[in-house]
């Protein structure tokens, strides 16, 4: 079957299962990841294991766009009035998450290594699930609208994490001295330049926007900027994300029609982001679930728990609303592309234990993705920040 008429199949398949979704009463997001395991190779095969390669710069774009939304919503005069404790409880949610995972797998018997990089990795927080559940149901108020620059901001903090943390548990396998580069500086540099060449280029967005007027050239203009974002930071060695986050805060900051080109955005993407998770459930092998063991469910258990706690102390330290603590950790648990991406890392980094790692991941992807979406949408609607029809 050529790749074409495969994807056509998935998103018929998707499309369909929104209708179902919708009976039951759960989130579209879910339904494509359930509309990707019927049609993915180990279902129907619809999807074999050929085309799903092929497709990742479908994936990559979609990521950019999702990343490229986010950041519309760092306006600096929000950022300013959400003050300090974003930067609070994104930095305790994370490395709780972090701390807690290593800890007890350390505790529990398991190689150092095999721990510290899964608790490097259980600090990523997939953004896509999240805004999707939001977009769907136009989510307000102060849950919202503190989650999605935690979810924004998350991503430079793992992205720090993993780089410390799986070059020290490099250096304990092989007996070395820790690179002060590799480990401190490296990382720097990749946050740094990301956010720094990215502003740049929604910099030069922003203006273009003043210079381009129609509808359909501004939408132009920003899928330009996004594979730009895309394709210099796989050239530079940047974080794709954290650079199209830095080109959608930089026209959020410096256009004064940037709700006219993000809604303009919002109404193509979808079919994008329909693709994104249709092919991320065709990854999903239940075959892994059998070589998981305790480390999986430790993983599952105690990521959830540092998330969960991680963030309700960061409120409590910033004053959060009562709502906010409440329920911002339980929105924090979808995990996807990031985390998949450094299991993929871990081969190379930790050689020994990468498949272990890999296939933990890949089962906590699975649980979290299907479950993650619902819980967001039940907590957003307990807040009051979802309208019940």
């Amino acid at each position: 079957m050529n790749t074409l008429l495969a994807l056509s199949l998935g998103m018929i398949v998707g499309l369909l299962m929104t209708r179902i979704m919708k009976k039951i009463n759960l989130p579209n997001v879910t339904g494509y990841l359930i509309a990707g395991l019927i049609v993915g190779p180990y279902c129907l095969g619809i999807f074999n294991h050929e085309n799903i390669e092929g497709l990742s710069i479908i994936t990559e774009a979609a990521l950019g766009f999702i990343a490229f939304s986010i950041g519309g919503e760092f306006k600096f005069s929000a950022l300013k009035q959400l003050g300090a404790k974003i930067f609070v409880i994104t930095l305790l949610e994370a490395v709780g998450a972090s701390a807690l995972v290593s800890t007890v797998l350390i505790l529990t018997g398991f190689n150092p290594q095999l721990a510290l990089v899964l608790g490097a990795i259980a600090s990523a927080t997939a953004p896509a699930a999240t805004l999707m559940v939001v977009r769907q149901y136009k989510a307000r108020g102060p849950v919202t609208s503190t989650l999605l620059p935690v979810v924004a901001i998350d991503d430079a903090v793992c992205l720090m994490l993993f780089s410390i943390l799986s070059s020290v548990a490099k250096a304990l396998g092989a007996k070395g001295e820790f690179s002060f580069y590799e480990t401190i500086v490296k990382p720097l540099i990749e946050i740094a330049g990301s956010l720094i060449v990215g502003f740049a280029v929604g910099f030069v967005l922003a203006i273009a926007t003043k210079v381009f007027l129609s509808r359909a050239n501004r939408m132009s203009l920003v899928v330009t900027a996004v594979f730009l974002g895309v394709g210099l930071s796989e050239l530079l060695g940047f974080s794709s994300l954290l650079f199209c986050m830095a080109i959608g805060a930089a026209l959020a900051n410096f256009s004064k029609v940037t709700d006219a080109v993000m809604e303009g955005t919002d109404r193509w993407t979808p079919p994008v982001f329909m693709l994104f998770f249709v092919i991320s459930g065709a990854h999903f092998n239940f075959e892994v679930l059998k070589s998981v063991g305790i480390a999986g469910i430790l993983y599952l258990v105690f990521r959830s728990a540092g998330k969960y706690f991680g963030a309700m102390l960061g409120c409590v330290f910033t004053k959060a609303e009562k709502n906010v603590r409440k329920y911002l950790g339980i929105t924090l648990l979808p995990q996807a592309g990031v985390a998949i991406g450094m299991a993929q890392l871990s081969l190379t980094v930790v050689p020994d234990y990468g498949e272990q790692i890999r296939a933990v991941i890949l089962c906590a992807t699975l649980v979290y993705e299907l479950v993650g979406p619902l819980l967001t949408k039940i907590v957003l609607t307990k807040a009051g920040e979802i309208k019940k029809v």
